[in-house]
């Protein structure tokens, strides 16, 4: 099947929707060789590099797959931009409400996974974090210690998707500080955590692991119904 040629100027988005199209309606199907780009260059009448840059965009969000000195082949039919553009609107408590699913199923897992060697490992993270002494170090020591408990699930799909949310909880609320005082739970709580790890209860560990987040996420529910109801903040304390 042929490409229908792209209008005159076009950007490379025009060329990356095309081709998500295709991929989408069937034409070329999970695991086919896509055409090489001298022919999507003859098809679309674009330039080399913009039909380059649209593959390399693809193949970024997991749609293509380029195997060199092979070609490159369609790696899914599932078109994960829309959900991206939502994440970028989204706020908090949005990301918290997930992150909290991630958390708890995280410590679950990782109580019925875990090594002498995570254990090892996480009581070195939860040190480094109690012992942190500005925003910037107990911040990148909370998430690595949060991060570590993902990883010994050994489930790939839920490490890298908590690590894209984990991002994004981040960002928002990095944002959110600005204006409030956001609860983090202390040192107990996530002790609690690691202590249901070592003991390889998981349920205690998804109770515990739920008690880390609920605080601030009860927080976010807080400002989120203050702010539907038209309430004026009070900047800088809840």
């Amino acid at each position: 099947m042929e490409l229908t040629p792209v209008a005159a100027g076009s950007t490379v988005d025009a060329v990356l929707e095309q081709l998500q199209s295709t991929v989408q309606s069937g034409t070329w199907s999970v695991g086919e060789r896509i055409p090489g780009e001298l022919e999507l260059t003859r098809q679309l009448q674009v330039s080399r590099p913009v039909v380059r840059e649209a593959i390399r965009a693809l193949t970024h969000i997991g749609v293509l797959e380029v195997r060199r000195g092979d070609g490159t082949y369609v790696r899914s039919t599932a078109d994960p931009r829309p959900l991206l553009r939502r994440m970028q609107r989204c706020d908090a408590r949005d990301v918290f409400e997930v992150q909290l699913a991630y958390d708890v199923q995280a410590a679950k897992l990782a109580a019925l996974r875990r090594t002498d060697a995570d254990i090892v490992r996480l009581s070195e993270l939860l040190a480094d974090r109690d012992s942190a002494t500005d925003a910037t170090e107990f911040g990148e020591t909370d998430a690595q210690f949060h991060l570590a408990i993902i990883e010994i699930t050994r489930n790939p799909v839920l490490i890298e998707a908590a690590r894209f949310f984990a991002a994004q909880l981040t960002q928002a609320l990095r944002a959110l500080r600005l204006d409030h005082e956001v609860p983090e739970a202390g040192p107990a709580g996530h002790r609690a955590v690691l202590d249901a790890i070592v003991a390889r209860d998981a349920e205690a560990a998804g109770r515990a692991a739920a008690a880390v987040v609920e605080p601030t996420l009860a927080v976010l529910n807080s400002l989120a119904e203050s702010n539907a109801a038209g309430i004026p903040e009070d900047r800088g304390t809840l």
